[in-house]
């Protein structure tokens, strides 16, 4: 059995992480970032949330380190341009080792989001990096609808309709829980002192493969939610000063396929 481990990020200082952000040619991100935060309860926005540079520099990391091939982004904004500059890393490096492995979209990004005029901003920042040549990735964004409904009697909300992919790399930061449609006995998010509660990992997940990585940003509630309810050998932890919740699969591999990509991810 080939041993599953995750690579986390190590720790960076402000200055560290601009400089990196400049070198990758992303200084765009780096304006925004020193905005006024929003207070605790300034929870419904019509503007997309600044940028923090710590989270994107994790995320840019953790895609590196862990050699990911698919993204599936549960959400879109700055982590959208984040996840496309580092897939476009790996191609470049590793697009044609990559050939023999059973990966059908190779270092594309699957975004979904059910607010369109944060889709529709996303979209314009990424066609920018992509006129800079900064990007050169395939991405797919989806917008759709969330609507309360129930898991195993738990109330909770899902997309209306999913990407057809098989990602080994999901980071859940959508969606945005004051647009959700419906209720369920009453129930609805829109209240301030609910909080998101995603089922959609939920449905996928005997779909995901050995090695899969799910990131939360946030999102306790959420998190502890997935954590009771997933099924397979997932290793969770609880990064307490970036508030990210990390889960791996660890599931015996399903054969040689999957062995060839677990020893992708391990090497140099």
């Amino acid at each position: 059995m080939i041993p599953i481990e995750i690579r986390i990020p190590k720790k960076k200082n402000i200055k560290q992480i601009e400089l990196f952000f400049k070198k990758k040619s992303l200084e765009q991100i780096i304006e925004p970032s020193k905005t006024r935060s929003l207070g605790v309860n300034e929870m419904i926005v019509k503007a997309p949330y600044k940028p923090n540079l710590n989270d994107l520099y994790r995320l840019y990391q953790f895609i590196i380190l862990n050699k990911r091939t698919t993204i599936l982004e549960f959400g879109s904004g700055w982590s959208s341009l984040i996840f496309s500059a580092s897939l476009t890393e790996l191609k470049n490096k590793f697009i044609k080792k990559i050939a023999h492995l059973r990966r059908n979209n190779p270092f594309e990004l699957f975004i979904l989001e059910n607010e369109s005029k944060f889709l529709a901003n996303t979209k314009k920042n990424l066609n920018l990096l992509k006129k800079k040549k900064i990007i050169s990735n395939k991405t797919h964004l989806v917008n759709s609808d969330v609507r309360m409904t129930e898991f195993e009697g738990r109330i909770c909300t899902a997309y209306e309709k999913l990407p057809v992919c098989n990602p080994d790399f999901i980071y859940l930061d959508g969606p945005d829980q004051f647009n959700v449609k419906s209720d369920v006995n009453g129930i609805n998010l829109s209240h301030k002192d609910l909080m998101p509660m995603s089922c959609d990992i939920l449905k996928i997940e005997f779909f995901l493969i050995p090695g899969t990585i799910i990131v939360v940003d946030g999102r306790g509630a959420n998190a502890h939610f997935l954590k009771k309810k997933l099924k397979r050998k997932w290793h969770y932890q609880y990064d307490f000063n970036n508030d990210q919740h990390i889960f791996l699969l660890k599931d015996k591999s399903f054969g040689k396929l999957n062995n060839d990509l677990l020893n992708f991810y391990k090497s140099n």
